[in-house]
């Protein structure tokens, strides 16, 4: 079995006019995260863990934020393309972590969508991902409620 662990973080600014996504589930919030694609900063940082245990660099490498065809795009699009690549490579998801830190909007509510949401990208059962948040009480951008991040960590075994 050869188990790699990669570890993700991606932080985008909250702003007016835009959807907000985060684990591939639309939001009910008045703004949305800044960013090329669809700013899903949950599913962005799962894409850097995986290719982080892969060691294959990091989304940034692979969806260049120059390359017109990431525009807008649906971040889950993103995560498929990443699955796909390192399964080319003989890996596969074995189980994920996450945190969202937001202090707006609760997130909680979510979980279960998401958790199935990003299961069925990576052929995984919803208990093989967890997904918490927390907020920072207040503190920095994420506690003015003027931006969300996320961290992620996965295991990758061999197929």
């Amino acid at each position: 079995m050869n188990p790699r662990v990669g570890i993700g973080y991606d932080f985008h600014r909250l702003v007016e006019g835009r959807k907000l996504v985060l684990g591939g589930v639309k939001i009910r919030y008045g703004a949305g995260l800044a960013g090329h694609s669809d700013g899903d900063v949950l599913t962005h940082a799962l894409c850097d863990a995986i290719l982080g245990a892969a060691g294959l660099g990091d989304i940034g490498l692979h969806f260049p934020d120059t390359d017109p065809k990431w525009k807008d795009a649906p971040s889950l699009d993103l995560l498929a393309a990443v699955v796909k690549l390192i399964g080319a490579r003989g890996l596969r998801v074995a189980q994920v972590d996450t945190v969202v830190i937001a202090q707006v909007p609760k997130v909680s509510p979510y979980f279960n969508e998401m958790r199935e949401t990003l299961g069925r990208i990576l052929g995984l059962a919803p208990e093989q991902i967890n997904v918490k948040a927390k907020t920072t009480e207040g503190l920095d951008a994420t506690g003015r409620g003027e931006a969300i991040a996320a961290h992620a960590i996965v295991l990758l075994e061999s197929r």
